[in-house]
C-alpha cells in the first residue's frame, strides 16, 4: 500500500537548513500543474527521454527517486521491472496527486526532505532524481546522503538546471538580432556560487547555483564514479513540435548526470 509518512522539519534539521517548500504554494502549484499538462513542454521533450536513456536495467531493483513530484517516475520505474520503488518529496500537494495516480498499490511514498534519507536506514541499488538538486544549497550533503543509502556498485542519476542557466543572478537572457531571433546568450556570475531568487510562476523561488566542477568535485568526494553526463539537444522531430528550442544549441536548459557508488565504499 502506498503511505505518505509526515514529515517534521525540526526533528533533524533546523528550520533555516529545509529546503523552500515552493510546490505546496497555491500559485506555484496551480501554474506548474498546467505546465505538466501541457505535452509541449521541455520536461516531456528534452528531458525525460534523455534521462531514461541514462537509467540502467531495473529488472528486481529497489529504487528511491527523489523529489518524486506527481509520482510519474515511480510509476515508469515499476514497469520496467524494478521489484521495489520509493518516492520523496518535501510538497504535500504533490504527493496527494502521486496517491491518486497510483493505481498500482506497489510505491512507497513519504513526505520528507531528500537531505534526510539516511534517516530511513535502507539501501537501495538506484537513486534517481529529475529536476530537483538545483532546489538544495548543500549539494556535497546530499552527496554524501545518497551514498549512504546506495548498495557498492549503485547507481545515482540526476538531472538539474545546466550550470549556465542557474548562473545569472539576474536570471536567463537571451540576445536577440533585429527580427527577434536569439543569436547568443548572456552569460554572468557563474563564478559565483549560491543562493539565487528567480521569477517562475511566482516571484521568489529560491534555487542554488553550482559550477561543474563543484558538482564533480562532491560526488568524488563521496565516492562516486562519474559514468556519463547529457546536456540533450532537440531533434529534428522535437524543433517541429517546439520551434522555439532552437535556442537549446545556444544554451542548454538541463545537465544529466550517471554517477556510480564505487565498490570500495
Amino acid at each position: 500500500m502506498a503511505v505518505v509518512r509526515a514529515y517534521d522539519a525540526c526533528k533533524k534539521e533546523s528550520l533555516m537548513d529545509t529546503p523552500q517548500n515552493i510546490y505546496d504554494d497555491p500559485g506555484f502549484f496551480a501554474g506548474y500543474s498546467r505546465l505538466r499538462k501541457n505535452t509541449l513542454n521541455y520536461n516531456v521533450l528534452l528531458e525525460q527521454p534523455a534521462f531514461r536513456n541514462l537509467l540502467p536495467d531495473l529488472t528486481g531493483k529497489a529504487v528511491l527517486d527523489l523529489g518524486c513530484g506527481f509520482g510519474d517516475a515511480c510509476e515508469t520505474y515499476l514497469r520496467l521491472g524494478a521489484a521495489a520503488v520509493v518516492g520523496i518529496d518535501i510538497s504535500e500537494k504533490m504527493l496527494e496527486v502521486a496517491l491518486l495516480q497510483d493505481s498500482s498499490r506497489r510505491i512507497e511514498y513519504h513526505r520528507m526532505d531528500m537531505l534526510s534519507i539516511a534517516g530511513m536506514g535502507r539501501r537501495f541499488d538506484i537513486i534517481t532524481s529529475s529536476l530537483a538538486v538545483h532546489y538544495i544549497e548543500n549539494f556535497s550533503t546530499l552527496t554524501d546522503a545518497v551514498g549512504q543509502c546506495l548498495n557498492p556498485g549503485g547507481i545515482f542519476l540526476f538531472s538539474q538546471e545546466h550550470p549556465l542557466t542557474t548562473a545569472p543572478l539576474h536570471g536567463v537572457r537571451f540576445l536577440d538580432d533585429e527580427s527577434g531571433c536569439s543569436t547568443a546568450y548572456l552569460l554572468a556570475d557563474y563564478g559565483r556560487p549560491g543562493f539565487r531568487s528567480v521569477e517562475w510562476f511566482i516571484d521568489g523561488v529560491e534555487k542554488y547555483h553550482r559550477t561543474f566542477s563543484e558538482i564533480i568535485d562532491a560526488l568524488i568526494a563521496a565516492g562516486f564514479s562519474v559514468e556519463a553526463m547529457a546536456e540533450p539537444l532537440p531533434d529534428d522531430a522535437t524543433l517541429k513540435k517546439c520551434p522555439r528550442m532552437y535556442r537549446e544549441f545556444i544554451k542548454p536548459s538541463f545537465l544529466i548526470v550517471r554517477a556510480r557508488k564505487l565498490s570500495s565504499c
